[in-house]
């Protein structure tokens, strides 16, 4: 610690992502990216606009990704915000919506960027605890408050909270804005972005990292009323006007315009978590109802921290969150076929190893 750092830098608690190690090779199950490469008219897009256009700026607006967004989800481009990933949409909105004054809500059990967030703009927050079962229950979210966060499915639990429980959440905070993150809507979900046009107070936030392929280009995009993203781009340009480069556009909208693409490969991945699932249940794995492209799973005789650093050890990433109510858990995103029945061998000889002769 420098004595030149600001007394922010000091006290922040910065979020960890999922470790990215370079000694060796590894199945990595823990990061949540896609296993399937983009579209093939993605990566032919960013072939032409690299040999094109890099000299140029790019459109600060964004304005034909917003419109091939707007024209996807039958939108208008007005309700169409973009940025440089979904934590950066994100980190503006906690920027545009929450005052340092007011109370934030979000669930105990979240994506662990909130707090973060919360830390670094000042704002004050109180975390809802998710029942037993990790389920969100809207009444808890109920009263005077400054803004919700809600992922949704959740992570790393993801599970989901289902629309009739976020309108209650919504009704019930109509002087507050309500953002929905659905980063794993597409894995099985059930989005919100119907519900737009009728609340005013809804801002959803998705990404292409995770369904479309894209995590290595940070692309993310909110809908929501039009006011909503106006102030979304007063901050945006007080802070960065080019938030996405020329390729970073072209390969976004090339990945909306192949449904087909984006159809299978979400479905590969949903076939594959639903035969894993199955897998694991039956060699005593606890799981929560996974609609993301993960599963969280424990297991009731071997601690969740051994099976990580066992896994580790054969070449193999998972997640693991030393965490209260969820270190006994692991989440283990969903791979190939190819990966995950090396993953389920590894865990098969783990278990083994463990429990013996009773775990076969």
């Amino acid at each position: 610690m420098s004595k030149y750092w600001s007394e922010l830098a000091k006290k922040i608690e910065p979020y960890v992502p999922g470790e990215q190690p370079k000694d060796r090779k590894y199945i990595k199950l823990n990061t949540n990216e896609n296993p399937y490469p983009p579209s093939p008219r993605v990566i032919d897009a960013i072939n032409r606009l690299a040999n094109e256009s890099l000299r140029l700026y790019p459109d600060p607006n964004c304005d034909d990704l917003r419109d091939t967004i707007a024209l996807y989800h039958r939108l208008h481009r007005s309700q169409v915000f973009v940025g440089n990933g979904s934590d950066e949409v994100l980190a503006f909105a906690f920027m545009a919506f929450f005052d340092p004054d007011k109370t934030i809500l979000f669930p105990d059990i979240t994506y662990s960027f909130y707090p973060v967030y919360a830390e670094l703009f000042n704002l004050k927050h109180r975390t809802v605890p998710l029942s037993d079962d990790f389920d969100i229950i809207a009444g808890d979210y109920a009263g005077e408050n400054g803004g919700i966060i809600i992922a949704n499915p959740n992570a790393p639990t993801a599970k989901q909270i289902d629309k009739e429980a976020i309108i209650k959440i919504i009704e019930s905070n109509l002087n507050s804005v309500v953002i929905i993150d659905e980063a794993y809507v597409d894995f099985g979900g059930e989005s919100v972005i119907q519900l737009i046009n009728d609340y005013p107070n809804l801002l959803v936030v998705q990404t292409l990292s995770k369904s479309r392929s894209l995590a290595g280009m940070r692309l993310g995009f909110a809908l929501g009323h039009q006011d909503l993203i106006q102030a979304l781009d007063r901050i945006k340009n007080s802070f960065n006007s080019y938030t996405l480069d020329r390729l970073a556009i072209g390969a976004a909208v090339e990945a909306f315009k192949d449904e087909e693409y984006f159809r299978e490969t979400c479905l590969k991945v949903v076939n594959t978590r639903e035969r894993i699932s199955g897998v694991l249940k039956e060699m005593g794995f606890k799981l929560t109802d996974s609609k993301a492209n993960f599963i969280f799973a424990s297991h009731p005789k071997i601690k969740a921290r051994d099976l990580f650093s066992g896994l580790r050890e054969k070449g193999i990433l998972v997640r693991y969150f030393n965490k209260p109510r969820i270190d006994n858990y692991l989440r283990i995103t969903i791979g190939t076929d190819e990966e995950m029945d090396c993953m389920v061998e590894a865990l098969k000889l783990l278990l083994e190893s463990n429990l013996g002769d009773s775990a076969k």
